[in-house]
């Protein structure tokens, strides 16, 4: 896939038509907004439901970091579903060229045949196994055997062409039809996640607005610590070692084009130059290598050869979640570059903020 981003299909609003830095910025007033609409959604408290207890802000901190899970899930369905339909959007594409081309061929082949009829009409008539043939069932003619000996051996060949040429034509019809459909229903899909991240991510906007300052930094900086139970990493206390070095020149490659992105803002279903996700994110930095990854974390988790953490090396790829649903990349001395959620920008974490699914190296 390349390392852009294509347009969003067509019929969903504000993203039909955009360029590449219209659309990211479009989605950025969706994301975003996440952490800076404090001021233009108002500050109140989220209330509890009637009969449950006021939130305190650990629940707080655990109903956001929920909410931000699911958007992020809801954002690599949407990933998903937009890939397919750019891929379903080509292949319509190519099936109607075919049924063109396949219609052209037909009419040039009965045109062929019509001046074979025109010459035996003007020389004492037209033959009748030709009027058979020029007819609107021309299929009747083969299942006629007995009548092939009354046509030319060329004849009989140009027939059955016609005839294997018209069934190719209504079988790349039927497909076109089928991919439309499918196109149609991953439209859907796409505006079903769409709406579903939107209004996580309104959720958690208003769980946010309901904490101080500095509760919101604290949340920010529980985000970013790492979990104690994981097994050491070779140079991760900075020294010299194997997990220092890239493990080939794509991975190396990969490394610094991630590093090039610090500091960019999370999009969410944006996959560079000006904002990520976090699949794209990983995707555009190995684009920058010349290696085309698959469009999600969950087939990013795929994309190559699994090792242990405790062998990780730049350029690893790191899944997050039993559902592979985030993912950032290794960047050696126990830490990971990721984008890890509206607000927050593309940056450095500790490998272990998260359960981990797997390491993959590309």
């Amino acid at each position: 896939m390349a390392s852009h981003r294509r347009s969003s299909p067509s019929g969903l609003t504000g993203f039909t038509g955009l360029t590449q830095a219209t659309r990211n910025a479009t989605v950025t007033v969706l994301s975003a907004a996440a952490a800076t609409a404090a001021a233009a959604l108002g500050a109140a408290p989220a209330g509890a439901a009637p009969g449950e207890p006021a939130d305190t802000t650990e629940t707080t901190r655990a109903r956001v970091d929920r909410l931000f899970e699911e958007a992020e899930k809801a954002t690599e369905g949407f990933n998903k579903a937009d890939e397919r339909a750019d891929t379903l959007r080509e292949q319509v594409s190519r099936t109607q060229d075919a049924v063109a081309r396949g219609q052209e061929r037909i009419n040039h082949m009965r045109g062929a045949l019509g001046t074979v009829a025109g010459a035996q009409y003007r020389s004492g008539g037209m033959d009748p196994a030709l009027a058979l043939l020029l007819s609107d069932d021309p299929d009747t003619y083969l299942d006629k055997a007995a009548t092939l000996d009354r046509i030319s051996e060329r004849q009989a060949h140009a027939l059955t062409e016609l005839r294997r040429a018209q069934r190719l034509l209504g079988q790349q019809r039927a497909e076109a039809t089928r991919q439309l459909a499918e196109l149609e229903r991953s439209r859907a899909a796409v505006a079903r996640h769409k709406r579903l991240v939107e209004r996580k991510l309104a959720e958690a906007r208003t769980l946010l607005n309901s904490l101080t300052a500095e509760e919101r930094d604290s949340l920010d900086r529980a985000s970013r610590s790492g979990r104690d139970d994981l097994p050491p990493l070779d140079g991760a206390d900075g020294a010299e070692g194997p997990a220092g070095e890239a493990a080939s020149e794509r991975a190396a490659a990969a490394v610094r084009a991630a590093r090039s992105a610090l500091g960019r803002p999370y999009i969410w279903g944006a996959n560079g130059p000006y904002g990520f996700d976090c699949s794209g994110l990983t995707q555009w930095a190995y684009a920058q290598a010349g290696v085309s990854l698959p469009r999600t974390s969950q087939a990013q988790r795929n994309a190559g050869r699994h090792v242990p953490l405790s062998e990780a090396r730049p350029g690893d790829l790191v899944t997050y979640r039993s559902d592979a649903s985030h993912i950032g990349m290794y960047m050696g001395n126990g830490q990971v570059v990721h984008a890890p959620y509206p607000g927050a920008p593309v940056r450095y974490d500790p490998v272990g903020m998260m359960p981990i699914s797997a390491v993959t190296r590309v």
